[in-house]
């Protein structure tokens, strides 16, 4: 249980080939022969048998047959036949390696794998390689050299195109899957394979599409929090939004949205083919940034201002050295080199000064990553200096990147440089991107260290008035709310909106005009007319009751003939907003196919869709989240004192931003929204117009269902006594617990670490404290019981000090009815009730989820936790595949 359920087929001990009649020369496919030669082209550590199921005498073998992964290379009729086979040899994987089979064929497939309990990758799978252990069970080409990258590939044809390039470029590969369409095993669940598998530490994904976004997201999150993932998609083209109705509707296209989905999960994307092999190269260099700060360090002027030039356009930052670092460095160069912004050595540059100057910049902190531009000089050895450089790689903590520019003079030195595994590229703008690429990995893993709970800490919103209204609306069968019951919405949720009133007639009009004060702003109002101003459905700065009653008149003819069957309820009255320095901006929502609702930022206004200022994000936020969303638009240049205007009130902004993500979380039956413009100066923030679509929430809206990220549980935080007296506060992990967990772990026990980990470690590593404290809420879930305690500080004041005491922890199994729990209480605290109410917790939090099992391994040699299992009315067994373990179970 404590290995991952893809083990047998990405780790197989034994493996059946069911290719046809291995005695004939010439095998049924060719892709069967490419298979088999594959396969035997090099030393497989493990055993592998060849089956043919239509040789007599092969089922009367069976009996003493078995194997952790069958591997198919038959016809689909025949495949199907060989995976009912492996089924009775208790094969616990398939792959199923051809193209072109259809869906219908896939899905009995599927259904005679999931009867049997397989994992099948395939069909239409190229396969995958593991290299440490001699496995090429694909046909993408031969077996790549060991190394730490491992690629996801959903096209065939790229995965043997990159493992060509990869040959040629010294490049080497822990796994490579080729997934294809219709497959089992999707990208999800390689994804969290890799996540935990030692040999891999980072990850290339080449995909099209996916069919789960909870589930996709929840599987790149786990594995881009544990390791670099860098992802190329195919199909960037916006998608449908024909019918939108909203302005947010029709300026935000699918590939916005998984942008915001890939930074969201802490990884990063490249737009071709050339960056994704440039991140590779980075990546298998095992370089980590930790900011976009780029010194340059050349020989060459105009090479450098070239690479300078793109480090500004990408949106990175010249490194340049602190002045104490530049004028240490001088002295050890040539005379005429200078430090102003580039570190140009001159042409007069020798091996030496490139050390000194790459010696400094490495050590100097306000730089993140340095490049080194060469260009072909006379009476310099381009290869001696690649050989200074590679002197230093073992030195460098960070990122050491090359431009060896020329071709026929540098083939030497690029050598060296793949020798020593510094990444070299042929172009400054190349090298400089793939610096960028890697470097935004560092910002986007702050954006999955954050974990918003679905309300803010601000005032709580009306959300029971705020559901009536919709369910009002959806009764009429109605989808699209009209302004006044738009800004209803948002006023339940304590979004500050215009005064608006709704006029029936002209007299109406004047005195309701003539109550709010001069000038106005008239509207139509029809649940029928989205943009109100093609119809001529919306006049600005009226100044007197004569112009009131003309224009209401006038606006009610116009909408009638431009758009007959609209519904009209009247015209709407509304103060015009009197401060002209007021940034006018927009907050919208779109509901996109897969990832569900996406908060949109941007510029507002009549114009919104030619400026096409747009920033995304996917819900539910926080404050951390919503200011870097303001950043990332192109009008967060305006808000501060711009043009004569005093900077706006941001964290008026801020909270607007939050409380649509209020809404979005707690009402899954919104799907489009335009807050445009909403006006915002340094008074605050007021919503002018707003423009709401609604529809039914579907039966899995539950639990927040409807987001693609499930936000922080707070809803599990209880307060218990703890026996012996005091209390102790039981909640879901979050990241910032991390020194709480270790600190728990290492004050354990050496007996106590043995019986939770099955181990001697005498602290969490980091890439395991941090995957234990980041989780997805969605399939798994963690509860830590926190003990506080009071004592006096040095300055004789009162201080809290928060400790974690226990953890319960349950996984979702892959039958996604089950879970694997783990509990660990610390040893002073043990006897006080906490294990049996953070079991009873975890069991509960199981059971709301639609668990039905709960499950568990504890070594037999720990009588205290079998005990605990015993009184909690768990069945104890054998476990049969290890007798040092018990297998306890409960049914939920």
């Amino acid at each position: 249980m404590d290995k991952h359920y893809l083990t047998p087929l990405f780790e197989p001990e034994t493996i059946a080939v069911f290719v046809g009649n291995t005695d004939t020369p010439d095998l049924q496919i060719p892709q069967a022969r490419a298979l088999v030669a594959a396969l035997t082209a090099q030393r497989f550590s493990g055993n592998l048998v060849f089956l043919d199921i239509h040789t007599t005498g092969t089922l009367a073998d069976l009996a003493q047959t078995r194997a952790d992964l069958a591997i198919i290379v038959l016809p689909p009729a025949e495949a199907i036949e060989a995976l009912e086979v492996a089924g009775r040899i208790k094969c616990r994987a398939a792959l199923v390696v051809g193209s072109g089979i259809p869906a219908d064929r896939a899905l009995d497939m599927h259904r005679v794998a999931r009867r049997h309990g397989m994992h099948l990758l395939g069909p239409n799978s190229m396969g995958f390689q593991r290299t440490r252990s001699g496995l090429n069970a694909s046909v993408a080409g031969p077996l790549t050299q060991p190394g730490p990258l491992a690629l996801v590939s959903q096209s065939g044809a790229l995965t043997a195109s990159i493992l060509d390039w990869a040959s040629l470029n010294a490049v080497g590969f822990s796994t490579v899957v080729s997934l294809g369409p219709n497959t089992c095993v999707d990208i999800a669940q390689v994804l969290d394979y890799l996540a935990s598998d030692a040999q891999t530490h980072s990850i290339v994904v080449y995909m099209e599409g996916i069919s789960n976004a909870r589930r996709f997201m929840s599987a790149l999150r786990a594995a881009a929090n544990a390791k670099p993932v860098v992802v190329l998609k195919a199909g960037r083209k916006t998608a449908g939004n024909q019918a939108a109705q909203t302005h947010s509707g029709t300026i935000v296209g699918s590939d916005d949205v998984f942008d915001a989905a890939l930074r969201r999960a802490g990884a990063v994307r490249v737009r071709s083919f050339v960056e994704l092999f440039s991140a590779a190269k980075c990546l298998a260099s095992r370089y980590r940034p930790v900011g976009k700060r780029l010194a340059i360090v050349t020989n060459g002027g105009g090479p450098g201002v070239l690479a300078a030039d793109w480090v500004s356009e990408i949106q990175l930052e010249l490194g340049r050295l602190a002045p104490d670092t530049a004028k240490a460095l001088q002295p050890q160069l040539a005379p005429l080199a200078s430090l102003c912004d580039l570190i140009d050595l001159s042409e007069e540059a020798t091996p030496a000064h490139y050390q000194a100057a790459i010696d400094a910049a490495g050590h100097d902190r306000t730089i993140d990553g340095v490049l080194v531009v060469h260009s072909p000089k006379a009476g310099t050895n381009a290869a001696d200096v690649a050989r200074a450089i590679a002197s230093l790689k073992g030195q460098m903590s960070k990122p050491l990147l090359c431009c060896w520019m020329g071709d026929a003079s540098v083939v030497e030195a690029r050598e060296v440089l793949a020798a020593a595994a510094i990444p070299s590229f042929r172009t400054p703008e190349a090298a400089v991107g793939a610096f960028g690429n890697i470097a935004s990995f560092y910002e986007n893993q702050q954006l999955l260290q954050q974990t918003p709970p679905p309300l803010s800490t601000l005032a709580k919103p009306d959300i029971e008035g705020a559901r009536l209204l919709i369910e009002n609306v959806l009764t009429e069968r109605r989808k699209v709310l009209t302004e006044m019951e738009s800004k209803a919405l948002l006023s339940a949720f304590h979004i500050p909106v215009t005064q608006t009133i709704l006029a029936r007639s002209a007299n109406e009009a004047m005195m309701i005009a003539t109550q709010l004060g001069y000038p106005v702003a008239l509207k139509i109002d029809s649940p029928d007319i989205s943009h109100k101003s093609d119809v001529n459905g919306v006049a600005l700065n009226v100044l007197n009751a004569v112009g009131v009653r003309d224009i209401y008149n006038t606006m009610i003819q116009a909408v009638t003939k431009l758009q007959p069957g609209a519904r009209i309820n009247g015209v709407t009255i509304q103060k015009m907003a009197r401060n002209k320095r007021g940034r006018e901006l927009y907050i919208g929502l779109v509901t996109d196919d897969p990832f569900g609702p996406v908060i949109a930022f941007g510029a507002g206004g009549t114009m919104i869709e030619l400026i096409n200022d747009r920033a995304m994000e996917l819900p539910p936020l926080n404050q951390f989240l919503a200011r870097r969303l303001i950043d990332r638009s192109r009008v967060a240049e305006t808000l501060g004192d711009w043009r004569g205007a005093s900077a706006v009130d941001r964290d008026a902004l801020e909270h607007v931003l939050l409380r649509v993500s209020e809404m979005v979380c707690e009402l899954p039956q919104l799907r489009e929204m335009d807050i445009n413009p909403i006006i915002v100066d340094a008074s605050g923030a007021v919503a002018v117009d707003a423009r709401i679509v609604i529809d039914n929430a579907p039966a899995t809206a539950r639990n927040y269902a409807h987001l693609a990220i499930l936000p922080y549980p707070a809803r599990y935080e209880q307060v218990w006594p703890l026996r012996g007296g005091g209390e102790y506060t039981i909640r879901p992990i979050h990241p910032d617990d991390a020194q709480m967990l270790q600190d728990l772990v290492q004050h354990l026990s050496p007996e106590s670490r043995y019986f939770r980990f099955v181990s001697s470690l005498k602290e969490l590593p980091p890439s395991m404290l941090s995957r234990l404290t980041l989780i997805d809420y969605d399939r798994e879930m963690a509860l830590v019981a926190i003990h506080r305690t009071r004592k006096t500080g040095a300055d004789g004041e009162p201080v809290e000090t928060e400790r974690i005491v226990g953890v319960s922890r349950y996984i979702t199994n892959p039958d996604k009815s089950s879970c694997e729990f783990s509990l660990v209480v610390a040893d002073d605290f043990n006897g006080k009730g906490l294990g049996s109410r953070l079991m009873l917790s975890i069991m509960e939090e199981a059971r709301d989820k639609g668990l039905t099992e709960i499950e568990g391994l504890v070594l037999a040699n720990n009588p205290g936790m079998l005990k605990l299992m015993k009184g909690l009315g768990y069945t104890i067994k054998t476990f049969a595949e290890d007798p040092d373990f018990k297998l306890v179970t409960h049914p939920l």
